[in-house]
């Protein structure tokens, strides 16, 4: 165990938190769930970073660092459904996007293929946390809408996510053939 595997075990933790909070829809728990998930998400560049710069990488930070960001997404997408924060069918596809990359990703550890994270998924991530912080906040707060914020922010985390899908599936199948 290290700093970086403690501040990703610290993300997974806050999963069940937040899904917590947000079984009660006022603006206090909105907050308070907005809160932590922004702290969860500053953990997992801050874990990754640690990791790099200070020789922290591990085996169970490579399994357990996208597990937790899978968690944290998912779970709040998940539970915003029931709130009319989100339609389904966009969680649906993003989830549906994450686990076919992820079983992509498998197949292609067993034919020796390494498929990294590209720019696209990077910019999926940082849209899909850039439209979740303001649909945790929801309420109109400051004269600001957090929730029409969230939707834009929210279409343009799935047109990266599925470009970024697409690239994965499309690069796999083009690996496949060169080899």
């Amino acid at each position: 165990m290290n700093l970086a595997n403690a501040l990703t075990i610290s993300r997974i933790i806050s999963v069940p938190v937040i899904a917590v909070l947000l079984l009660c829809d006022n603006l206090l728990y909105s907050l308070i769930s907005a809160v932590l998930f922004s702290l969860a998400t500053i953990t997992d560049y801050l874990d990754g970073y640690l990791a790099r710069r200070m020789n922290m990488e591990s085996d169970l930070g490579k399994l357990l660092d996208p597990l937790a960001d899978k968690l944290l997404i998912s779970t709040v997408l998940i539970m915003l459904i029931p709130l009319s924060r989100v339609p389904a069918w966009m969680v649906a596809v993003i989830i549906g996007r994450e686990m076919a990359v992820t079983g992509l990703r498998g197949l292609a550890s067993e034919k020796h293929i390494v498929i990294g994270a590209s720019w696209l998924g990077k910019y999926k991530t940082a849209f899909q946390c850039a439209a979740l912080i303001p649909l945790l906040v929801h309420y109109p707060l400051l004269g600001l809408q957090f929730q029409e914020a969230g939707e834009f922010f929210l279409w343009i985390a799935l047109f990266f996510t599925v470009w970024s899908g697409w690239d994965y599936i499309s690069g796999y199948a083009r690996s496949i053939f060169a080899h």
